[in-house]
């Protein structure tokens, strides 16, 4: 082969779906990587909500936008199918932050390699950014303890369904807020979560109480959304509120109003948010703190796949209407 496709992005994401009038699909020469360099196949890409954010031009976000003209960022794994670097040969699979496309030169920094025995899907849906997230943010931010009540919105998702996995490991109740009856029955029976809560579903509050009698003492927050006022307001006296994504606010012409903040003061609430580009330097640390978990069986996980480079345009779309079921990847 002696091309290869790339897709770039041309437009920055206003609101609305995602349409290919966004992005440029170009067709480029296979680069000769240089002294230093290696030349990676991608055979899987990750798809993630926090592109939603770098396909915008905020550039007072937690990470600089993607520049139009740029390929499209992303995480993925390939297979290194040329080398001039001491630390890679052939055949070596590897993951980092290749992009949108087909095949990628790197220098070798931020490239992590595939231990033998574990999978692509296996990489990208819990020794990547889910799970590193999930423990950044339930283990070191929320700091649970057992016999405590854990509420995690999209937890039916990469990052959602790993937090809560870690909460029961540690001996927490643990409550799953999620979009469809499919979803609520994966977490409870196959994950095994306490409880779950369609969002789609009415008496959202009268639910919630049920299902957390003691009320609630972490709350990690994925989504947003009406649900996040009834879990605000049902916190424990020095309770943490772990704010990772606000996905229902990303196509919202007017982000939805926050809640009083007497509770804050009543109840002594912690609230943070938190991006891992600033977290990714421990990433050792974490996998660290992950794998006990991962190797004991605690952590199960599906992932949701979609077949061509070209399938990631649209799939960004399915964050937004919740049809995706686990970590959402592209098999080029």
């Amino acid at each position: 082969m002696t091309s290869y496709t790339e897709i770039r992005l041309k437009e920055y994401y206003r609101q609305g779906k995602i349409t290919p009038q966004l992005f440029d699909v170009v067709s480029a020469p296979v680069p000769e990587p240089e002294q230093g360099e290696v030349l990676i196949k991608q055979t899987h890409m990750s798809l993630d909500p926090a592109m939603l954010g770098w396909m915008t031009d905020d550039t007072e976000s937690y990470i600089p936008p993607v520049q139009l003209g740029e390929v499209m960022r992303s995480n993925g794994i390939g297979e290194v199918v040329a080398s001039k670097h001491s630390d890679f040969a052939e055949g070596d699979r590897v993951m980092g932050m290749l992009g949108w496309r087909e095949y990628a030169t790197s220098d070798g920094q931020g490239l992590t390699k595939l231990q033998p025995g574990v999978s692509e899907e296996m990489a990208l849906s819990v020794l990547s950014l889910p799970g590193l997230t999930a423990v950044q943010g339930l283990l070191n931010i929320g700091k649970p303890k057992a016999g405590e009540t854990l509420v995690v919105t999209g937890a039916a998702g990469s990052v959602g369904s790993i937090v809560g996995q870690l909460g029961k490991a540690n001996g927490l109740r643990v409550i799953g807020v999620v979009g469809s009856d499919e979803k609520a029955d994966w977490i409870v029976n196959e994950l095994g979560f306490d409880g779950a809560i369609n969002y789609n579903t009415p008496n959202l509050g009268a639910q919630l109480e049920a299902l957390t009698p003691d009320k609630i003492d972490v709350f990690f927050e994925n989504t947003g959304g009406p649900i996040q006022d009834d879990i605000f307001n049902r916190m424990n006296t020095h309770g943490r509120i772990v704010v990772c994504g606000m996905i229902a606010d990303y196509q919202a012409e007017q982000p939805r109003p926050g809640p009083n903040w007497i509770p804050l003061i009543k109840q002594r609430i912690t609230i943070q948010g938190f991006a891992m580009p600033d977290h990714l330097h421990n990433a050792p640390q974490l996998i660290s703190q992950l794998m006990p978990y991962v190797e004991a069986g605690n952590i199960k996980y599906r992932a949701h796949t979609l077949e061509g480079l070209n399938s990631a345009i649209d799939g960004l779309n399915l964050f937004f209407s919740g049809e995706n079921k686990g970590k959402l990847l592209v098999e080029l």
